[in-house]
């Protein structure tokens, strides 16, 4: 008997261990440039790098940045739709992979590219329009109309891509108690303190930090240990390390490097920064004609180091997600319209190719979330 149910544990210990390694990819598409209804859901195999189709959007117009709630009930997105983008709110069922609207609202803003939530607020970043859009949440998780609007003012030295404020990433502080704006035509990262409980003052300017002039901040990711931030600039390839303040936000800059390999010569277009799931690497993308990752080690003082640089098989990855596990890594691109699944080494970082590829329209950006 006692080794029937020794038998029966270790079956489902192993069923269990299975169901654990398997998530739902979550891709946000535009839908003007091929055939797609906006948003699609994979499940996706962390033991195999397996995937299937289990479901996707009806229709929603270039949902290309997603953000998913902390409950694991609703999906948010960005309409990008030049002056009549909007911000939408969908219910979102992680066991069958259905993604259904609630709600959508104008973005008062033009090409909204980024946005984040939490119980209380969608906050979102309007890249043409040069400024932020707050939304307020609903019980049943639709949002109202924008209850703050916080326009930039202002330019760079780039005149073709700086000639006005361009919001390119929002983001909250791990204690919740800033968010972070980057803007790339201002060559700024502008900190607000965040009172998510306000009606109509969310979000209060606390200051703001420059950056290397032509540079044009696009995204920022914290260290898992939430003391450092790292912060990848478009326009140059410049990645710029910075200690984090709890007081102040942004502290002192530690370090800059470049992702542009020395002698490369053509367009380059920086894109996305992510950490793995353990903390240990860091991994950014270039567009352009670079199309590459490139990897990093992080070191216990904050500074990284250059482990290797990798095509990433494709044309425009414009953002990529690592697996919940630390598995895998996959590469949306928009111009090939593919994702490219990388099998990724938990204990040196690198990445290898593994073959397989998500053949998808315009993919723009990657979520995983649990089932």
């Amino acid at each position: 008997m006692k080794r029937m149910y020794l038998i029966l544990f270790s079956a489902l210990a192993v069923t269990s261990s299975k169901a654990q390694n398997k998530f739902n990819l979550l891709v946000g598409t535009y839908t003007n440039t091929c055939e797609s209804k906006g948003i699609y859901v994979y499940e996706f195999n962390a033991d195999s790098g397996d995937f299937k189709l289990k479901n996707s959007s009806e229709n929603a117009v270039s949902p290309s940045y997603l953000s998913v709630s902390a409950d694991n009930k609703f999906v948010y997105a960005v309409n990008e739709n030049g002056n009549q983008s909007t911000v939408s709110a969908f219910s979102y069922d992680s066991k069958t992979g259905k993604i259904k609207l609630i709600n959508k609202n104008d973005a008062l803003g033009a090409d909204p590219c980024h946005l984040i939530n939490d119980s209380k607020n969608v906050i979102a970043a309007n890249y043409s329009g040069g400024n932020i859009a707050v939304f307020k949440k609903n019980v049943d998780g639709s949002i109202t109309e924008v209850q703050q609007l916080i326009q930039h003012e202002g330019k760079g030295p780039n005149e073709a891509r700086q000639e006005k404020a361009h919001v390119h990433m929002v983001a909250f502080s791990p204690d919740k108690k800033f968010v972070f704006a980057n803007d790339l035509g201002q060559d700024k990262v502008f900190i607000y303190e965040y009172n998510p409980a306000s009606a109509h003052e969310i979000l209060k300017l606390k200051g703001s930090v420059d950056v290397k002039k032509g540079s044009g901040p696009r995204h920022l990711t914290f260290s898992k240990d939430g003391k450092y931030v790292y912060l990848l600039q478009e326009l140059d390839g410049t990645l710029t390390t910075f200690a984090y303040d709890k007081t102040r936000g942004l502290k002192l800059l530690l370090k800059e490097t470049n992702i542009i390999p020395k002698d490369f010569k053509g367009a380059n277009s920086s894109a996305a920064i992510k950490i793995s799931p353990d903390g240990k690497f860091l991994y950014v993308s270039d567009r352009g004609d670079v199309n590459s990752i490139t990897v990093y080690t992080i070191l216990k003082d904050g500074s990284i180091t250059k482990i290797e640089q990798v095509s990433t098989q494709g044309k425009g990855p414009r953002d990529f997600a690592i697996d919940p596990s630390g598995k895998f890594l996959l590469v949306g691109h928009q111009y090939t319209n593919d994702i490219i699944i990388f099998k990724r080494d938990k204990i040196t970082g690198k990445l290898t190719y593994t073959g397989k590829k998500i053949e998808l329209c315009s993919p723009v950006g990657l979520v995983f979330t649990k089932i």
